[in-house]
C-alpha cells in the first residue's frame, strides 16, 4: 500500500554534483544507486516521498512473462538485481518466487498466449502453458478456466517496504536525497546543461536523469522537450487475510491477484483503467490511436482531471526558475480509487472462487501509471547533451526498474549498457518510426 505522506530524507544540497537525479520513484532511486557504486557524486531530489507516487501503488509483481521482448535483456537483468537486493536487504523487500499466470478463459485465449512461448524459448525462460485439467489441479474451487500460461521463476516483493529500503541503502552508500525539493527546471546557459534550479536552489551538474513518473512530461515539455506520455488511473485494493489458495500471481482478462505477505491478496482490475482528457491528450491523439483502437474497451474516458494533476486543464504548462511549478503545487499524485471497479473486483473475485466468496477489502488506494504510446518506456539521452529520461514504464516499471536504473547508470556515464535499447530512443517519435504496440498479454 501506499506510504505516509512523512519525510524521512533531508540531505542537504550540495553546490555541485555529477548526477542529479529527478523522481524518487523506484527507477531513480536505483539508477542513484548504481551511480553511487561507480563513484560517482549523486544528488536525488524527489518534489513529495519516496516511492510516494506509482512505485509504490502497483501490484507488486517481478515478471519477464508477457513483456515486449526489447524489455526481456533488461529485466532478466532486473531479476538478478533483485535478488542481489534482497541478499543485502533481506525481508523488506518481501521478495518472493511464486510464479506469474495468465489465465485464459478460453481455448482461443490460451492459443494466443501459446504463441509467446518461442520468444520465452529464447530468452531462458522456464514459461509453460497449462491445459485445462492441469489448472483445475493446481487452482481448485475456481469456476474453471481453460488453462494458463504460466512462469514459474516470476517473482514478487511488496513495493510500499521494498523502494524506501532500496532508498535508505543508496544513502547510506553517499547518494544525497532530498525529498519535498521539487527541481523546476533545467539550467540551460549557451545551449549547455549546467544543472538544474530546484526550489531550495541550484545544484550545479552536467549530467541529469529525468525520472519523474506521471509528470515527466509536463517537465521535458517545460525544457522544450517534446515527450508524447500520458497517464492512466488504476485502482488497486488489498483483501483481508484470505485462505491461501494461490501462491503466487495471477490474471485473466477480468482482475489480477497475487498473495501478500500480510495473509491478504492484491486484487485490481486488470488491464482496466480511467483516463482523463487534458491538453496533452488532444497534442499528442496521433501518437496513440493504434493504442486506442486496441485498448478502448479497457479505458473509461473522463473530461475533467482534478486540479492539479499533470494533464488537468488548468495545469501551468511553462515556467521560469524563480516561480512555483505543479510540482510544488501537488506533492504527491495521489487520485482516489474508482468504487465501482472496486466493487466489481469484489464480483468477480466471488465469481471465480465461489467457496471463498466475496472478500472483505481492508484497503483501497489507486495510482496513475504514466505511459508511452508504444507501452514501452523511454530510456534515452536527449536532444540536449547530459539531459537523460527514463520514464514511460507503462505499469511494468516495478519489477523491471532495478534493471532500468543499472541501464541508466551505465548509460550516464557512456559505458556499454549491455543491451539493444533502440526500441527505447527518445526520438522515435519525432523521426517517422512506425509505432508498433507492446504485447497485449
Amino acid at each position: 500500500m501506499p506510504p505516509g505522506t512523512a519525510s524521512h530524507f533531508h540531505a542537504p544540497l550540495p553546490d555541485a554534483a555529477d548526477v542529479v537525479v529527478i523522481g524518487g520513484g523506484i527507477a531513480g532511486v536505483t539508477t542513484a544507486l548504481y551511480l553511487a557504486r561507480d563513484g560517482l557524486d549523486v544528488v536525488l531530489c524527489e518534489k513529495g516521498v519516496i516511492a510516494g507516487e506509482q512505485s509504490s501503488r502497483n501490484w507488486g509483481w517481478v515478471r519477464a512473462q508477457g513483456r515486449d521482448e526489447a524489455e526481456l535483456p533488461v529485466m532478466l537483468t532486473a531479476r538478478q538485481l533483485w535478488k542481489s537486493l534482497a541478499q543485502e536487504l533481506g525481508e523488506v523487500l518481501g521478495l518472493t518466487t511464486c510464479g506469474v499466470s495468465y489465465l485464459a478463459a478460453d481455448d482461443g485465449e490460451l492459443a494466443r498466449y501459446e504463441k509467446w512461448l518461442p520468444v520465452a524459448r529464447k530468452y531462458g525462460l522456464d514459461s509453460k502453458v497449462m491445459g485445462r485439467d492441469e489448472l483445475a489441479t493446481a487452482l481448485p474451487n475456481s469456476a474453471g478456466w481453460a488453462g494458463a500460461l504460466v512462469t514459474p521463476s516470476d517473482m514478487r516483493a511488496e513495493p510500499a517496504t521494498a523502494v524506501p529500503a532500496i532508498a535508505r541503502l543508496a544513502m547510506a552508500e553517499g547518494v544525497a536525497i532530498r525529498e519535498n525539493c521539487a527541481v523546476r527546471s533545467l539550467d540551460v546557459q549557451g545551449g549547455r546543461l549546467v544543472g538544474v534550479v530546484t526550489e531550495h536552489g541550484p545544484i550545479r551538474a552536467d549530467r541529469v536523469l529525468l525520472a519523474g513518473g506521471a509528470w515527466s512530461g509536463l517537465f521535458a515539455g517545460n525544457a522544450g522537450l517534446p515527450l508524447p506520455q500520458l497517464s492512466v488511473r488504476a485502482t488497486v485494493a488489498a483483501t483481508e487475510p484470505l485462505p491461501d489458495f494461490w501462491f503466487g500471481a495471477a490474471a485473466d482478462a477480468r482482475f489480477a491477484f497475487r498473495r501478500r505477505a500480510d495473509g491478504g491478496y492484491t486484487l485490481a482490475p486488470g488491464t482496466e483503467h480511467d483516463f482523463w482528457i487534458g491538453p496533452a491528450a488532444f497534442r499528442n491523439i496521433r501518437y496513440y490511436m493504434p493504442q486506442l483502437r486496441r485498448d478502448l474497451s479497457q479505458t473509461r474516458l473522463q473530461w475533467l482531471a482534478p486540479r492539479g494533476y499533470p494533464d488537468a486543464w488548468g495545469t501551468p504548462r511553462g515556467w521560469s526558475p524563480d516561480q512555483a511549478t505543479p510540482f510544488e503545487a501537488m506533492r504527491m499524485l495521489s487520485p482516489d480509487p474508482n468504487p465501482a471497479r472496486l466493487k466489481k473486483l469484489q464480483d468477480d473475485f466471488a465469481a471465480a472462487f465461489p467457496q471463498i466468496g466475496r472478500p472483505k477489502i481492508r484497503a483501497a488506494w489507486a495510482g496513475m501509471i504514466d505511459t508511452m504510446p508504444d507501452q514501452v518506456p523511454v530510456l534515452d539521452e536527449t536532444t540536449l547533451p547530459g539531459f537523460f529520461i527514463a520514464t514511460g514504464l507503462s505499469g511494468h516499471g516495478f519489477g523491471i526498474g532495478p534493471g532500468v536504473g543499472h541501464v541508466m547508470s551505465r548509460m550516464l556515464q557512456a559505458k556499454d549498457t549491455g543491451h539493444d535499447l533502440t526500441r527505447f530512443r527518445f526520438l522515435r517519435f519525432q523521426d517517422g518510426t512506425p509505432i508498433r504496440l507492446g504485447p497485449a498479454l
